[in-house]
C-alpha cells in the first residue's frame, strides 16, 4: 500500500511531520482528520512513487488517444464512470491498457477518484493528464477534459512522428558515417602510422592528425570500455533526471536554451492557462484552481513560480502582480491577465492567450523540425571533414617538401 509524507498542525498549532499509509490521497486526509491534525501539505513518499513506476504498464500513446476519446464520449452519453471503464476494459485490443484499466476500475469501485487512480501508473499516464482529469473532477467537466487530452496526446504523437520522418535520413547517413569512421580510425588510420610517427619525431605532425591518431589508439584499446561507460552513464543519467533535484534542473536548462527554451516555456504557460481558464469558466475558486493548474505546465520550475504567486493571492493581491516577480511569465502575457482581471473577465482571457501561444508555438516547432535535417548533416559532414583533413594533410605537407 502506498505511502504519504505529510506537514500537519495538531490542535495546538504546533506543525508535525510524518509517514501515513493509505490506500488513495483522499483516505490519507481522512486518518490524518481522525489523528485531530490539519494538513498543510501531503504527497506520495518517492519510495511508493518509485514502486508504483516499477510495477507500472507503459501503454502506446495512440492507444491512450482512443481511451480517452472514447471515455469521454461514454460519460457525456451519461454511461456512469465505472460502467464505461469496463466497456472500455472489455474493447481494448492493447494488453498493457487492458491490464492498466482493470486495476483503475478496481481502485476507482474500491471509492477511489479516477485522477488518482491514474496517479498510480506513471508510465502511462503522465502528470500533466493527470492534473487535467483533476481539474475535469473538481470542475465537473471531466468529458471536455478528456477530449482535450485526446486532442493533446494525437498532436504529441503527429509532432513526434514529424520530427523522426525528418530524421530518418539524416540520422541513417549519421550511423553509416559512424561505422566509416570507426572502421578508417581501427583498421586504416594505423597504416599511416609509420609515416606518422616519423613527422612526430621532427614535430612536422599537425595538431589535427596528433589528436587524430590519440582517438585511433583509444578506439583499437578501450572500445569495450568506452561502450560500457556510455552505457552507465546514460542509465545514471537517466536516474538522475528522474530523481526531484535531477528534474527540477533538467527543467531549469530546457527553459534556457537558445531557440528550444522558448519554445518549451510558452508550451508550458499555454497548457496553464488553458486549464486555469477552464477551471475559472466553470466555476472553480481562483486559488483551488491555480493549485490545479500548477501541475499541469509539465515543468517544475514555471510550477513553482504558480504556487509562489498562489501564496502571494491568499493576502489579496491580484494574479498579475505575483505571476510578473515570479520572473517566468513574459511581460505582455502578465499585462494580458491583469487586463483579464481589471475587466473581469479573466477567463476568457486565459483561454486566448492559451490559443495564441499555441499557434505560436507550433510555427516554432515547424520551424525547428526543417532545420533538424540540415544541422544533423553539417554534424556529420564536419566529422567527416575532420578525419579526412586529418589524414591527408600530413601526406601534402610530404609531398611539399619532397617536391
Amino acid at each position: 500500500m502506498p505511502e504519504f509524507t505529510y506537514v500537519a498542525r495538531e490542535l495546538s498549532g504546533k506543525q508535525t511531520t510524518g509517514l501515513v499509509t493509505a490506500q488513495s490521497q483522499q483516505e490519507a486526509l481522512s486518518q490524518l482528520s481522525s489523528r485531530q491534525l490539519f494538513p498543510l501539505k501531503i504527497e506520495m513518499a518517492e519510495a511508493s512513487k518509485q514502486q508504483l513506476k516499477d510495477v507500472s504498464r507503459r501503454v502506446r500513446p495512440r492507444h491512450l488517444s482512443v481511451f480517452y476519446s472514447q471515455l469521454a464520449d461514454l460519460l457525456k452519453s451519461g454511461v456512469p464512470l465505472l460502467k464505461s471503464l469496463e466497456l472500455l476494459e472489455r474493447q481494448s485490443n492493447s494488453p498493457a491498457l487492458t491490464a492498466v484499466l482493470s486495476e483503475i476500475r478496481a481502485e476507482v469501485a474500491d471509492g477511489t477518484r479516477l485522477n488518482e487512480a491514474m496517479r498510480r501508473h506513471p508510465r502511462a499516464f503522465n502528470d500533466l493528464v493527470v492534473s487535467m482529469v483533476r481539474a475535469g473532477e473538481e470542475g465537473g467537466f471531466l468529458e471536455d477534459v478528456l477530449k482535450r487530452v485526446a486532442a493533446f496526446t494525437d498532436h504529441q504523437e503527429e509532432l513526434k512522428g514529424r520530427v523522426i520522418g525528418a530524421m530518418v535520413y539524416p540520422m541513417f547517413l549519421m550511423g553509416f558515417g559512424g561505422i566509416v569512421v570507426a572502421v578508417l580510425m581501427v583498421y586504416f588510420v594505423p597504416k599511416f602510422e609509420p609515416i606518422f610517427g616519423r613527422m612526430a619525431e621532427t614535430g612536422d605532425l599537425p595538431w589535427a592528425t596528433t589528436a587524430l591518431m590519440a582517438m585511433s589508439h583509444f578506439a583499437q584499446s578501450y572500445w569495450f570500455i568506452a561502450i560500457v561507460a556510455i552505457g552507465g552513464a546514460g542509465y545514471f543519467a537517466k536516474q538522475w533526471i528522474e530523481s526531484k533535484e535531477g528534474r527540477e534542473k533538467v527543467d531549469r536548462l530546457r527553459i534556457r536554451i537558445i531557440g528550444v527554451g522558448r519554445i518549451v516555456r510558452s508550451l508550458a504557460i499555454a497548457r496553464f492557462c488553458r486549464v486555469l481558464g477552464t477551471l475559472l469558466h466553470n466555476g472553480v475558486p481562483l486559488l483551488q484552481s491555480l493549485r490545479i493548474a500548477k501541475d499541469a505546465t509539465g515543468n517544475i520550475v514555471i510550477s513553482e513560480a504558480v504556487s509562489e504567486a498562489a501564496d502571494h493571492i491568499t493576502s489579496g493581491k491580484s494574479l498579475a502582480r505575483p505571476l510578473m516577480a515570479g520572473g517566468q511569465f513574459p511581460k505582455e502575457i502578465v499585462e494580458m491577465i491583469a487586463v483579464g482581471e481589471e475587466a473581469n473577465n479573466l477567463e476568457n482571457v486565459l483561454i486566448d492567450i492559451a490559443e495564441s501561444l499555441e499557434r505560436r508555438t507550433n510555427r516554432e516547432v515547424e520551424m525547428v523540425v526543417r532545420l533538424l535535417e540540415p544541422m544533423l548533416l553539417l554534424v556529420m559532414a564536419a566529422v567527416v571533414l575532420f578525419v579526412v583533413i586529418a589524414i591527408l594533410l600530413p601526406i601534402l605537407n610530404t609531398s611539399q617538401i619532397v617536391s
